[in-house]
């Protein structure tokens, strides 16, 4: 099946020398909610750019549906909404006709737009605003009404550039829940973000990127099974070197009073540790099961945390 999207050798140099992007590979299967993890600056935004036909390309090729987006960007183009991450609106138009001329734009009729446009904007909780101005909403509001003009003309494709950068806690979680419907309607999702509980609740899989390269590519979990550091973390009293020959077929370190224990599934052996160690005479005054995230994974891989 053709992808969603494929890239190939990606490269993009500014001017004055600076490379954004360092010859990426990646492809998106049609349906795949995919996202692209890394800090502000990575290269995230300049991906989207190119795959929107918004940036030029220096070197490499994008596909979008099988569509060259330089040599057949209108077709590539029309299969695609863009969510982008600054807002962009003409400021003094109501929302319902900037819903109707996005809609023009990619040549669908009067009636099925204005379909389109009430559904949207129902869905978004924006119907009674639909004759306010963009300026006249909250900052809640631009950014549901952003993501509702991308859907206007029903993409196969939806690309989201740090939907919810700024925005509350409730409504990050409603958008999480819309595009996860999205998704499961069939919309493939493409998504940059920083958040990494973002991508970790929503993305199948997960390009991280870093200073214009892609460093991994998998599935949340895949990426953080070989990090090798589930387990539990254990405050203890009166550790001893019976304790320590109790542990033997795991690995672990105590410091200071406290045990951190390394196990795969460890809520399955959190009652094995603790009667070994208990046996031995040690009191657990507090237990905490720990599992290995993508921060740590992004740590292990670049030395230095997302939001650096």
């Amino acid at each position: 099946m053709t992808p969603a999207v494929e890239i190939r050798n990606l490269r993009k140099i500014y001017s004055g020398g600076v490379e954004a992007l360092k010859g990426i590979d990646l492809t998106v299967p049609v349906g795949e909610f995919f996202g692209l993890l890394g800090p502000n600056g990575a290269g995230k935004t300049t991906t989207i750019g190119i795959t929107t036909g918004l940036v030029r390309i220096t070197d490499g090729s994008v596909k979008v549906m099988g569509n060259d987006v330089v040599r057949q960007f209108r077709q590539a183009r029309r299969h695609i909404g863009l969510a982008a991450q600054e807002l962009s609106f003409d400021w003094f138009f109501a929302i319902e006709d900037l819903m109707m001329l996005q809609a023009g734009y990619y040549g669908v009729s009067r009636k099925v737009a204005r379909q389109n446009t009430d559904r949207l904007l129902d869905t978004f909780g924006l119907s009674g605003k639909k004759r306010a101005k963009p300026r006249e909403l909250s900052g809640g509001m631009k950014r549901r009404f952003q993501i509702a003009r991308s859907l206007v003309h029903d993409p196969e494709i939806l690309i989201l550039d740090e939907p919810t950068a700024g925005v509350d806690v409730e409504l990050r979680h409603r958008l999480w829940e819309y595009l996860t419907r999205l998704n499961n309607e069939g919309k493939t999702v493409i998504l940059t973000t920083h958040y990494i509980e973002e991508a970790e609740k929503l993305c199948e899989r997960v390009a991280i990127i870093d200073h214009g390269k892609i460093i991994a590519m998998g599935s949340p979990s895949e990426l953080v099974s070989g990090m090798d550091k589930d387990g539990m973390s254990l405050t203890v009293e009166g550790w001893n070197q019976d304790a320590a020959e109790a542990l033997v077929g795991y690995r672990f370190d105590f410091t200071d009073g406290h045990l951190r224990v390394y196990t795969t599934r460890p809520e399955l052996r959190l009652t094995e540790i603790i009667n070994r160690i208990t046996s031995a005479g040690v009191a657990v005054l507090d237990v905490r099961i720990c599992h290995s995230t993508l921060e740590d994974m992004f740590i292990e891989l670049t030395g230095h945390g997302i939001d650096e």
